[in-house]
């Protein structure tokens, strides 16, 4: 993916809060490696630019802001008027930072809904698997699963997937009244079925053990689903369970992961304040990606 998108050519990255080491340590690991041509970063102007070696200073334009609320709308501002390509979440709170991003009048929302989605490799899985949404949509209805689908399109356009495998995943695969998301699952697999979604192929409502093992979905009479033990993604029924399953794979799966946002105007990366550097360059990788589609 890194050779990918340095063929491409660099992007110019802008930064809400670059107060933090793991900040300023991704910002020179992706000037270096001429994945980032420029970098409009707010914040305490003094440290940032104390903290970046003295070559790289030229590529870096700091914004003095106070407070999570000015780091965020100055850095959306950036993007907003074209000086930037690709929205980074530094160390400011996520609120402040979402706030900005679909403000009706100074916001960058493209449309529809903002989702966030996990990517992982993992020596448990024998090719790269998704989660979503989960960061930004407590409860997706059956609408906002359907665009959270498709805002996806792009990453796996970049990423050379197609058609794209998705498990709709809900604590059971017998649909029932008493369980909205298996309703909802089988509904969106229906859609798939008809053409509604295309580049996708949509089945479910799956356990997590059938998306994921060939196995289980045999063991269980599923093996004929051409989504079942080989999802590319999954559109889990709420916030909890992707959140929870998406940071299980990076404490108990030594999975590598990066996560964007998709739905507005440009990629935007929002990482946990304590996702390391590395984490950071994955999450700029896939947002590259993106922009590549």
């Amino acid at each position: 993916m890194r050779a990918q998108v340095r063929a491409r050519g660099a992007v110019r990255l802008a930064v809400a809060g670059g107060n933090h080491p793991s900040i300023v340590a991704a910002l020179v690991r992706a000037i270096e490696d001429g994945l980032v041509s420029a970098v409009e970063v707010t914040g305490d102007s003094a440290a940032i630019m104390d903290a970046i070696p003295a070559p790289l200073r030229a590529a870096v334009t700091c914004h003095e802001a106070g407070d999570p609320k000015a780091c965020a709308d100055g850095a959306v501002a950036a993007v907003r008027d074209g000086r930037a390509d690709i929205l980074m979440k530094g160390h400011v709170d996520s609120t402040a930072y979402l706030r900005a991003i679909v403000d009706r009048d100074t916001g960058i929302r493209a449309g529809g809904v903002l989702s966030n989605v996990t990517v992982a490799a993992m020596p448990s899985y024998p090719k790269l698997i998704a989660a979503t949404d989960n960061g930004i949509l407590p409860a997706p209805d059956l609408a906002q699963k359907r665009q959270i689908i498709l805002n996806t399109a792009p990453l796996f356009l970049g990423l050379g997937i197609d058609p794209v495998k998705v498990a709709a995943l809900a604590a059971t695969e017998k649909v029932s009244d008493r369980l909205p998301a298996t309703v909802d699952a089988a509904a969106l697999a229906g859609e798939s079925t008809s053409g509604a979604l295309p580049g996708f192929v949509v089945d479910g409502p799956f356990g997590y053990d059938v998306a994921v093992s060939r196995d289980a979905a045999r063991v269980k009479g599923l093996a004929g689903s051409t989504v079942a033990g080989d999802a590319d993604l999954l559109l889990f029924p709420n916030i909890d369970a992707a959140n929870s399953v998406a940071k299980a794979w990076k404490f108990h799966g030594q999975a590598e992961t990066g996560s964007i946002v998709l739905g507005a105007r440009v990629p935007v990366l929002l990482n946990s304040r304590a996702d390391s550097a590395d984490r950071r360059i994955n999450a700029l990788l896939l947002a590259m990606v993106c922009k590549g589609a």
